[in-house]
C-alpha cells in the first residue's frame, strides 16, 4: 500500500530511510544547542555561528547556506523545530517513496540552498532600507524546505487529499493555494520569521523546478537544453560536410544501365553503348 493510499485511509505515514535520518539529525541539532544554550552556558554566538548572514556569507562564509537549514531557535519556542518535524513527517514520505531516497536527499539538500541563496541574491540586489525589512540580520530553520516540499507534494499528488495533524483533510490543490497565500500575507504584513520573508518563496521554486513532476521541470529543461545543442551540433557538421563536397569538385551524376545493348541508345549520345551525352561511361 502507498503512502498516498495510507492518508486517504487516515492512517499514519511511516518515513523512509532518508526522511527518518533527516528528522533524527534536524531533533539532535536542536537539542543540542537547547541545552548548551539553555543549561550548559554556551554562548548564543555559537548558534549563530551556523545561521545564515547575508554579509558573512558574501564576505566568504559560504558554509553559513549550508547549515541555515539546519538549525532551529533553540530558546524560548520549541514551535519552530516542531513546524519542521511535522512538515517532513506528514508530506514527504510519500514524495521519498515515489523517489527513491537518492532524489529525494538531493530535493532537500537543495531545496534549502535554492530558498537561501535566492534570499542572498535578493538582499543584495533590494536597496537596504527595503533588505532590512524583509531579512533579518540572521535567518535559518528548515521552513522554506517544508514549502518546497508542500509544492512538490501538491503537484506530484494531484488530485488527492493529506490528512495534516491526524485529522485535517488538505486537497493537493488546497495545500497549493494556502501554502502561496500564507507566504503572500506574510510578506503583505511584514510579518518577519526566522527564515526571512525572501527564502520561502525561493524555497517553492524549488518544489516547482526539482520536484513539479518525473522527471522534474528542471531536468526537463535541461534536457531540451541539451538536444537542442545535439541538434545545432549536428546541423553544424552536416553543412560542414555539404561545403567540403562543393569544394571538392566531386558530384554526383545519375546513372544505371539496365539491359543496354549494342542497338540501345536510350542514352541518347548516338552510340548505343550506354555511354552518357558527355561521352563517359557512367556507373
Amino acid at each position: 500500500m502507498s503512502q498516498a493510499d495510507t492518508w486517504q485511509m487516515g492512517g499514519l505515514p511511516r518515513p523512509g530511510r532518508v526522511l527518518k535520518i533527516v528528522m533524527i539529525a534536524v531533533l539532535a541539532i536542536w537539542l543540542a544547542f537547547a541545552i548548551g544554550i539553555n543549561w550548559a552556558g554556551a554562548p548564543e554566538t555559537v548558534f549563530l555561528l551556523f545561521c545564515g548572514n547575508t554579509e558573512r556569507i558574501l564576505s566568504g562564509e559560504v558554509f553559513r547556506l549550508f547549515t541555515a537549514p539546519w538549525m532551529h531557535m533553540p530558546s524560548g519556542t520549541i514551535g519552530h523545530v516542531l513546524s519542521t518535524l511535522f512538515g517532513l513527517y506528514f508530506l514527504a514520505p510519500s514524495l521519498e517513496e515515489k523517489w527513491g531516497g537518492k532524489r529525494f536527499a538531493w530535493f532537500l539538500f537543495f531545496s534549502g540552498l535554492i530558498a537561501y541563496g535566492l534570499q542572498v541574491l535578493v538582499q543584495l540586489v533590494l536597496p537596504t532600507s527595503v533588505g532590512v525589512r524583509l531579512v533579518p540580520e540572521y535567518w535559518f530553520g528548515g521552513i522554506p524546505v517544508i514549502g518546497a516540499i508542500s509544492i512538490a507534494w501538491a503537484m506530484s499528488f494531484r488530485g488527492q487529499t493529506v490528512r495534516l495533524f491526524f485529522v485535517l483533510p488538505v486537497s493537493s490543490r488546497g495545500l497549493l493555494l494556502f501554502v502561496v497565500g500564507a507566504n503572500v500575507m506574510y510578506l503583505i504584513a511584514l510579518a518577519q520569521s526566522e527564515s526571512g520573508l525572501i527564502a520561502p518563496f525561493g524555497g517553492m521554486l524549488a518544489g516547482y523546478l526539482l520536484g513539479g513532476s518525473t522527471p522534474s521541470p528542471l531536468r526537463r529543461a535541461i534536457l531540451r537544453f541539451r538536444l537542442s545543442r545535439l541538434d545545432a551540433e549536428a546541423a553544424r557538421e552536416a553543412e560542414i560536410r555539404r561545403k567540403r563536397i562543393r569544394r571538392s569538385g566531386l558530384q554526383v551524376l545519375p546513372g544505371g544501365r539496365k539491359g543496354v545493348d549494342d542497338d540501345d541508345d536510350s542514352d541518347g549520345n548516338g552510340n548505343g553503348d550506354g555511354r552518357g551525352p558527355n561521352g563517359r561511361w557512367l556507373n
